[in-house]
């Protein structure tokens, strides 16, 4: 008996003789039909969610229900042969999509249980073969509705990433018409977040990974994220209560590491998703130029590459540094135009600069800080000072 007690289920000698299964077999067969009501019955007093489904759905389940007990029949005369995932070919394949893998556990636990019910009542030399083999066979079930459910599962990914590289591919071309926002909600990014913004950088050795580490990294800060490798590079639009500036660049440091070696930029942040082809060419464009700045922060936004960008040619850069720099010191008189030019002819002296200009330094000090506080850009800062010498000189080409 200690020896017979070690026996697993997968003994084959544990099986009646065929006769014996043939016999069993039939006299479960017989119950087939009230064995399937009774599970439905209890399917429905037990689950909710069984009452929210369409009656040509629960008529579906009622056949995946009936398919399992008599594929159960079937495998148990046959000594275990054939597949038992087959009950589920019973079902069209729109079931899968509208019955969850919880609630398909719940079908097929509620099921098995009835099943084990029925073997009860049998006589005592029956029981433990059948015992035995709902066991073996629901085991091959649950495998089954597993290996259903993840190729399902595979297949919605394939087609999300695949829709997710066509909405960012359609942002970098500058094609944000209504179709891009539709493929979009269907992601789940959503409507119309506070602000969007492109963020480029190379791509890993491993992009889906990279992704998947971002995709949690923006989810715990409240963004939304749709994300797409780009040949050699990794784009992502973000979008949410996004910062500006230096926050912004906070935010995005939360997750630089999952970029590969090389330069992450930051395009402007934009209103909405129709709009965000202008941070995408922002953050284009400092990428290309973002090597002539060996210093650079990581992130950088492509505000701070401003200068590179004139320099290498871009106009938005110019009428940028122009209008937003330039023009604002212009329209405020009190010969601050003048004095950072003289500032900087002189090589950054204040007292150099004062003298020149026949003032007083103190003067020459609180104008420099009003074009700090006009332009945001301080001029005694050697990278600020580039941007702004660039300004005076792309302000008066372009005057």
């Amino acid at each position: 008996m200690a020896a017979s007690a070690e026996r697993s289920p997968a003994d084959q000698s544990w099986w009646p003789s065929p006769d014996a299964r043939a016999a069993i077999a039939r006299e479960f067969a017989a119950s087939a039909a009230e064995l399937t009501t009774v599970a439905l019955a209890r399917i429905a007093a037990t689950y909710s969610w069984f009452a929210d489904l369409e009656p040509a759905q629960r008529s579906s389940i009622t056949l995946v229900a009936r398919s399992g007990i008599d594929g159960f029949v079937d495998w148990f005369a046959s000594g275990g042969q054939g597949s038992p995932a087959n009950i589920f070919a019973a079902a069209p394949r729109a079931l899968a999509r509208r019955i969850t893998l919880n609630q398909t556990v719940d079908l097929v636990r509620t099921t098995i249980e009835v099943v084990e019910d029925q073997i009860a009542g049998l006589p005592e030399d029956e029981q433990l073969p059948l015992r035995i083999g709902i066991l073996r066979y629901s085991r091959e079930i649950a495998f089954a509705s597993a290996n259903i459910y993840a190729r399902a599962a595979e297949q919605r990914g394939a087609w999300d990433a695949r829709l997710e590289a066509m909405v960012v591919d359609a942002i970098l071309r500058g094609d944000t018409d209504e179709t891009v926002a539709s493929r979009a909600s269907t992601l789940g990014w959503v409507g119309n977040p506070p602000l969007v913004a492109v963020v480029i950088g190379t791509a890993p050795a491993d992009p889906g990974m990279a992704v998947e580490a971002i995709r949690g990294a923006t989810a715990r800060l409240s963004l939304d994220l749709l994300a797409a490798p780009q040949g050699d590079r990794l784009v992502l639009v973000v979008g949410g209560e996004l910062g500006s500036g230096e926050d912004l660049a906070r935010q995005v440091a939360g997750f630089v590491d999952r970029f590969g070696p090389g330069p992450v930029v930051i395009g402007p942040p934009v209103a909405d998703l129709a709009a965000a082809t202008q941070s995408a060419r922002a953050a284009l464009s400092a990428m290309r130029v973002a090597r002539a700045w060996p210093d650079a922060p990581r992130p950088v936004t492509a505000q701070d590459l401003l200068p590179e960008r004139a320099v290498a040619g871009e106009g938005s850069a110019r009428r940028i540094l122009a209008g937003e720099l330039y023009q604002p010191l212009l329209a405020a008189g009190g010969d601050l135009v003048d004095t950072l030019s003289s500032y900087f002819d002189v090589g950054g002296s204040v007292e150099a600069a004062a003298r020149a200009l026949f003032v007083h330094p103190n003067t020459v000090r609180y104008r420099l800080r009003r074009v700090q506080e006009l332009t945001g850009y301080s001029p005694f800062d050697a990278r600020d000072g580039y941007a702004l010498r660039l300004a005076l000189t792309f302000g008066r080409l372009l005057d």
